[in-house]
C-alpha cells in the first residue's frame, strides 16, 4: 500500500467544488470511475475503476493503475502488453466521484485487450426496433493471443 491517504470528501458543497484538497468520493465498494482519453487527440480509450491504492499508485508513479473488479486486484495498465499509459493530466469532476485521466500510450498505441486502440470500437443503433452493434474499428495493433498467451 502507498503512503498517500485521501481525506473524506467535504460535506460543504462550496468546499467540495472549490480548489481545495483532492478528496475522491469512492462508492460503497471503495471505487471511483475513471474515464481515460488520449492526451494528444482526445480519443476515448477506456473506462475503468480505481480504488484508493490505484489512485495513489497512479499519482506516485505517473503510470495508470486500476482496480480490476473481476480479478479483485490492482492492475498496472499495459504491464503485460507493453502498452503502458503514462498519465499527462488528472482531472476530477465537480463532486469528485469520477476521475478523468489524459494519457499517452506506449508500445502498440492500443488500450483494449482485444488489440484495438480503444475499448469503444462498436457503435449502437436502432434497426427495426432492435439495438444493433457494429464494429467501427477492427484494426488490431497487436495479437491478443500472443500478448496474453499465459492467460
Amino acid at each position: 500500500m502507498t503512503g498517500i491517504r485521501f481525506p473524506q470528501p467535504a460535506s460543504n458543497k462550496s468546499i467540495l467544488e472549490g480548489a481545495g484538497s483532492f478528496t475522491p468520493k469512492f462508492d460503497a465498494h471503495g471505487l471511483v470511475t475513471a474515464v481515460v482519453t488520449d492526451a494528444t487527440d482526445g480519443e476515448l480509450l477506456m473506462v475503468a475503476h480505481m480504488n484508493a491504492e490505484a489512485v495513489a499508485l497512479t499519482l506516485e508513479t505517473g503510470v495508470a493503475h486500476y482496480f480490476s473488479r473481476s480479478r479483485g486486484k490492482i492492475w498496472k495498465k499495459g504491464e503485460t502488453s507493453g502498452n503502458l499509459q503514462t498519465v499527462r493530466e488528472i482531472r476530477t469532476d465537480c463532486d469528485q466521484d469520477a476521475i478523468w485521466l489524459k494519457v499517452s500510450v506506449a508500445g502498440h498505441d492500443a488500450t483494449c485487450h482485444t488489440g484495438r486502440r480503444s475499448c469503444f470500437y462498436r457503435t449502437v443503433s436502432l434497426e427495426n426496433g432492435e439495438a444493433v452493434t457494429k464494429i467501427t474499428d477492427d484494426e488490431r495493433h497487436f495479437d491478443p493471443a500472443t500478448v496474453y498467451s499465459d492467460k
